[in-house]
């Protein structure tokens, strides 16, 4: 999927500033988008020009007013077309890997080095995860369905780390036991 498509799946969800859409984007995996925040701005104002999306402006105390922005009607349908297409495969881009690949011109301590700052990466991320899974609220939650589908999701995220945190301690323990 791309940006407007999640843009209109955050405001399907509930009314969002542009400010708002960004963090929720560049904080979650679930998310991915390596654009710039003018790239949220421009979208929102195509989807309002579209009728996609309206926005309401919003006083703040000595701040400057916001727009908040909500999905119409017509944003409902674009999105749930949307949804219908077919899934991409995951982009499993894992630059480590690349080093990994070349990593015979380090010395067997450098190696090392980089597994266990990699292990300690991942092993951040994947707490990261659990410590979200197990705090309520930070998802959205309409339905028993819509609930289940996000914990899934976490779900796979976790298991995804799991999984990489597993398979980089393994390849650490077997060359420090000088099984290659």
């Amino acid at each position: 999927m791309d940006l407007r498509a999640a843009i209109l799946g955050l405001l399907s969800w509930k009314p969002a500033s542009g400010y708002d859409l960004k963090r929720i984007i560049s904080d979650s995996e679930i998310f991915y988008w390596s654009g710039n925040n003018n790239q949220i701005y421009k979208s929102l104002i195509e989807l309002q020009k579209e009728g996609l999306v309206t926005y309401q402006v919003q006083l703040q105390d000595s701040l400057p007013a916001k727009k908040i922005y909500s999905i119409t009607e017509k944003g409902l349908a674009e999105l749930h077309q949307s949804l219908l297409g077919v899934p991409h495969l995951p982009e499993l881009h894992k630059s480590f890997l690349i080093q990994m690949a070349w990593a015979e011109i380090l010395s067997y301590e450098e190696v090392l080095s980089l597994l266990e700052k990699y292990e300690a990466e991942i092993d951040n991320r994947l707490r990261m995860y659990q410590a979200q899974a197990a705090r309520p609220g930070n998802n959205p939650e309409r339905s028993p369905r819509e609930k289940y589908l996000w914990k899934r999701i976490l779900e796979n995220l976790i298991s995804a780390y799991q999984t990489e945190l597993d398979w980089v301690r393994q390849t650490h323990e077997e060359l420090r036991e000088g099984k290659l």
